[in-house]
């Protein structure tokens, strides 16, 4: 289902690469690691086990089948990059909408509103801590509006949340939960498929077997090329349904990695559309990236470009291998992930893969990759501005 070919970090192992025996190296690290991680009573995990949540998500669908329009998302960050990305990749189906409003831009909000009617729109309020200013601030503007809001939280804000995320997975980690469950259901993502997946790469992750454990392997590729002074993480998805997925990664690597004057910087890039707007520099510019594609080898759709007998399948996959052929010649590290075809139990797989690869990073730094000092400090300074 999900594999990586490592051959060109390989092949550039005497200069800006790695060997297989440097990554073999590390495997011992791996039972240490997991105990760590363990120990930090992290659920991201777990979580995928709670069958009540997926009984009263299944429920609540059943119950109010037909009666929205649309469902709309008040949340932000780890709240909304989930659904974003479930909605976007695996989303099919014309109703009921759905949209995210994940920022108090009031051009934003104005566009949302002038395309739905509040009186036949679900409203997911989202916020693991139930004080997030933004959140309460959408929530108060279109309570009164009509509709119907339902409240997802960790149950300790003082308010009844309607689904409950649970106490020990933080927000960047919760698409597993009722926070990417929930608008999945309704949006007609089959969420036991998304939670198969996911159960099959969490054995991975838990393997004691370093040619097995998938999340320990990109997590050590992402350590020791950082040894090597590639801090900037490139995630390139050929396939334009895997762009909302670069934009969770993108929270997940950073919230988790960046404390401590330590962290790698993640960028996302799309095949074909930024080797015209980025390649140039990545070919050319500072060698102190790490490139990560993203290649899904069934599409699930073929279609001719009229030139020839060319596909642009065939265009499509021939532009990514003269991607990485130029920055493999020019002596950048890169790695490629085959994805078999896209659907949800390849989708569960991949967030539970990068999920395990971010915990596996933070024991490598020595870091707890499940708090976010530095973005409690801006809450802080936002809320005494607004007091002041």
């Amino acid at each position: 289902m999900i594999s990586f070919d490592l051959r060109n970090l390989y092949s550039l192992a005497d200069s800006h690469g790695l060997s297989e025996d440097d990554l073999q190296k590390m495997a011992d690290r791996i039972p240490d690691y997991l105990k760590k991680i363990e120990e930090r009573d992290q659920g991201f995990y777990k979580v995928i086990d709670e069958e009540n949540t997926v009984t009263g998500i299944e429920k609540f669908v059943s119950e109010n089948e037909g009666k929205f329009e649309n469902v709309v998302i008040l949340g932000i960050g780890g709240s909304a990059l989930g659904a974003r990305c479930l909605g976007e990749t695996l989303g099919r189906q014309p109703t009921p909408g759905l949209y995210i409003l994940d920022n108090v831009d009031p051009l934003l909000i104005a566009a949302v509103e002038a395309q739905i009617d509040p009186k036949k729109t679900l409203f997911l309020v989202i916020s693991k801590s139930g004080k997030t200013i933004e959140t309460q601030a959408l929530y108060s503007y279109f309570k009164d509006k009509g509709g119907y809001f339902v409240l997802i939280t960790d149950g300790d804000t003082g308010l009844e949340p309607d689904f409950e995320i649970p106490k020990n997975v933080g927000g960047r980690f919760s698409v597993l939960t009722a926070v990417g469950l929930l608008p999945a259901k309704l949006i007609g993502i089959d969420i036991h498929a998304l939670l198969e997946g996911a159960r099959a790469m969490r054995d991975s992750f838990l393997s004691a077997d370093f040619e097995k454990n998938l999340p320990f392997q990109l997590a050590t590729i992402q350590y020791l090329l950082a040894q090597k002074g590639k801090t900037i993480n490139v995630m390139m998805p050929y396939s334009q349904r895997l762009m909302a997925f670069t934009d969770w990664w993108r929270q997940l690597l950073a919230e988790s990695i960046g404390k401590d004057g330590l962290g790698l910087t993640p960028v996302r890039a799309l095949g074909v559309t930024d080797q015209h707007s980025q390649l140039q520099l990545y070919n050319d510019g500072p060698n102190d990236k790490f490139f990560l594609f993203l290649e899904v080898e069934n599409l699930g759709h073929e279609l001719s470009t009229g030139l020839k007998d060319l596909t642009f399948n065939e265009l499509l996959a021939t532009e990514m291998q003269g991607t990485i052929g130029s920055l493999t010649q020019n002596e950048r590290p890169n790695i490629t992930l085959k994805i078999e075809h896209l659907d949800a139990t390849t989708l569960g797989a991949l967030f539970l893969l990068f999920e395990g690869a971010t915990a596996f990073l933070g024991e490598f730094y020595g870091i707890n990759a499940f708090d976010q000092p530095g973005v409690e400090l801006s809450k802080k300074i936002t809320k005494d501005l607004l007091s002041s």
